[in-house]
């Protein structure tokens, strides 16, 4: 007979402890500490190869030995969404979907769905949350409808299991992970044990099946994937969704893919009939730009292999409290304090009774080192009301010595600043050589922020 054993656990990091602690050993969080009761029988898990629709006890091999061969994808007919897993679904992986309530993740499945059961595939979408006639009145308001398609409403993962073992689908749906049980563990469903062993038996079918498993994950208030930190090391993709909810675009990111770039970003847009394709994202993101206004410019950033031109906005005023407030949205404030301590002792901008208050539009999120220069010349042209030209855009990367450092992929960049319209490209003097800028377009290299002020502000 089985014996049952307790212990505690953490939510955020999954710590185990035999005993319950107000603060996490692992993580430092207080009362995150739960308690699991699990059953300890003589089962016991094997290892398994991935070798198509077989099992294969794994065995050690050496490595010059092993057969190498491209994974073969299925392409969906959403362009944005191959683009993020790397060219494709891969056959027998496992890809986490997360996102905030209502944005869109099961639409956004959905409609996969239909495209990959257009295509003959067999496809078992089972819902955990919703009824089968809730999801049937969902795939009717999208369109979606075949007899590829199959739906299946449940949350025992017994039944989960059987029900693939007998339709031995190609591809499976499980929205969403935090309603999904296993019998054997005892903790309520969503807790600890029960998305880490779900989420366990859900790969061990898809690895010896060779059965693509898409999983919806639920997100705490803090925008991280609810459930144990091992979740995302166990899957092989993480995708998150963002955007907001009141907002027509959606952005679809990959920060883990072992099958691809985890750089890659996906634009979307919600409409009445479910989420369409941004093939054109720059344009969409510039499209409401105001003309001839102060604290604006304009930045290509790489998302991956794809370059976005976007707009940052700056808001320079005096303060009215002892501390001036630095506020950000779409960039780390720390690299607007940074950039505002250069200008200041670099460029002799008195920004130290300022308050500032920084934006990208459009809802991105941008972290890569080329937009400093654009977040400094915003800054300026806010705080000395001057706007910039608006055929102009702005490409480098700013020291703390005040210097224009280059920045990769320089090609790319600017040549989708040309298929736009910008006329002039403020770039760093040591990206000029070496490659052929496109017809119609200047480039104006600078070495310091000071140089790109004069170049941008005038004076």
């Amino acid at each position: 007979m089985a014996k049952r054993k307790t212990k505690f656990m953490c939510q955020e990091c999954g710590y185990e402890s035999p005993k319950w602690m107000g603060k996490c050993p692992g993580c430092g969080q207080w009362n995150k500490m739960v308690e699991e009761v699990e059953s300890t029988g003589s089962t016991r898990r094997g290892a398994f190869a991935n070798t198509g629709n077989t099992t294969v006890a794994a065995k050690a091999t050496p490595i010059t030995t092993i057969e190498t061969v491209s994974e073969p994808r299925v392409k969906t007919d959403l362009n944005e969404l191959n683009r993020v897993l790397g060219g494709g679904v891969v056959r027998g992986s496992l890809v986490l979907i997360g996102g905030d309530p209502g944005i869109g993740k099961s639409t956004l499945l959905l409609q996969v769905s239909y495209q990959l059961a257009k295509k003959a595939h067999s496809v078992l979408y089972i819902s955990g949350e919703e009824s089968m006639r809730q999801t049937k009145l969902r795939a009717d308001r999208l369109g979606v409808t075949s007899d590829n398609l199959f739906v299946y409403s449940e949350t025992n993962l017994h039944e989960i299991s059987l029900t693939i073992e007998n339709s031995n689908p190609d591809f499976v749906i499980v929205d969403s992970i935090q309603t999904i049980f296993h019998p054997e563990v005892t903790s309520a469903p969503g807790s600890v044990s029960q998305v880490r062993e779900c989420t366990a038996e859900l790969m061990r079918i898809g690895k010896t099946k060779g059965i693509a498993i898409f999983i919806v994950g639920h997100v705490t208030k803090e925008g991280s994937i609810a459930g144990p930190r091992l979740l995302e090391h166990m899957v092989d993709t993480v995708l998150y969704f963002e955007g907001e909810r009141h907002h027509t675009y959606r952005i679809l990111r990959a920060v883990k893919n072992r099958f691809g770039s985890t750089n890659e970003m996906g634009i979307f847009e919600m409409k009445e009939a479910g989420l369409e394709e941004v093939a054109n994202p720059s344009e969409i993101f510039l499209e409401e730009r105001s003309q001839g206004a102060s604290g604006s410019t304009v930045v290509a950033s790489m998302e991956g292999t794809r370059p976005v031109l976007v707009e940052i906005q700056a808001l320079i005023s005096p303060t009215s409290f002892g501390n001036p407030r630095r506020m950000a949205t779409g960039i780390d404030h720390n690299r607007v304090s940074l950039l505002m301590a250069v200008l200041e002792k670099r460029v002799g901008l008195l920004l130290a009774n300022q308050d500032a208050y920084l934006k990208v539009a459009g809802g991105v999120k941008l972290d890569e080192p080329a937009i400093d220069l654009a977040v400094a010349v915003s800054i300026a042209s806010s705080f000395r009301d001057k706007p910039t030209r608006a055929s102009d855009c702005i490409i480098g990367e700013v020291g703390l010595t005040g210097e224009v450092r280059r920045v990769s992929r320089i090609e790319q960049r600017v040549q989708e600043a040309a298929k736009l319209g910008f006329e002039r490209i403020i770039l760093p003097e040591n990206n000029l050589g070496g490659w052929t800028p496109p017809q119609g377009v200047e480039l104006i290299g600078v070495s310091s922020v000071s140089h790109a002020l004069k170049v941008t502000l005038g004076g």
